[in-house]
């Protein structure tokens, strides 16, 4: 199964696709932004592919004029209880090769889409780190609306961290 949009298709992950992975998720721009250290070898992104981007909800997001993989977007499955659900959030990563052409705010729209259209969702949540001005600015452009900010424990990174929380119900993203 997969999404399209303009210039990009959304589709699960492969095993071929970890040299592309591998490439981005080295980048020590990537990964830390988002909470997760650099892959240090071709075999830790194959093993990614295997366990956490073998999930439902997870894709790869491609290039069209390429075939490349540049980055992944998807649902993490985890849900929150203060606004109507069913619920999940969305998480995303890009090759920084990629970064400013639009491309993730133009996936994470799409996403938004099969999100509310095809999987029933009432609430799609999206989160980014206070230093992340990227990603950020990606919530800004899906028009996701600010709800809280807390502290937390980012395990794979071994730090305390202050990461800014944003929605969309079904109703609000109808009336963007």
């Amino acid at each position: 199964m997969g999404l399209e949009t303009a210039r990009l298709i959304l589709r699960p992950f492969g095993e071929g696709d970890a040299a592309d992975l591998y490439e981005y998720a080295k980048d020590p721009r990537v990964g830390p932004a988002a909470g997760w250290p650099p892959h240090q070898s071709l075999a830790e992104s194959r093993e990614i592919i295997a366990t956490v981007f073998s999930a439902p909800g997870t894709f790869a997001v491609v290039d069209k004029s390429s075939g490349k993989v540049i980055g992944s977007a998807g649902f993490v499955d985890r849900h929150r209880t203060s606004l109507p659900g069913p619920d999940d959030e969305i998480g995303y990563a890009l090759n920084p090769a990629y970064w400013g052409r639009g491309l993730m705010p133009e996936a994470v729209k799409e996403l938004l889409r099969y999100g509310f259209e095809e999987l029933g969702l009432q609430t799609i949540w999206c989160g980014h780190y206070d230093f992340n001005d990227k990603s950020r600015r990606v919530v800004e452009k899906c028009g996701f609306l600010y709800r809280f900010t807390e502290k937390n424990w980012v395990e794979l990174m071994g730090e305390e961290r202050t990461e800014l929380h944003y929605a969309l119900t079904r109703e609000e993203w109808q009336n963007l």
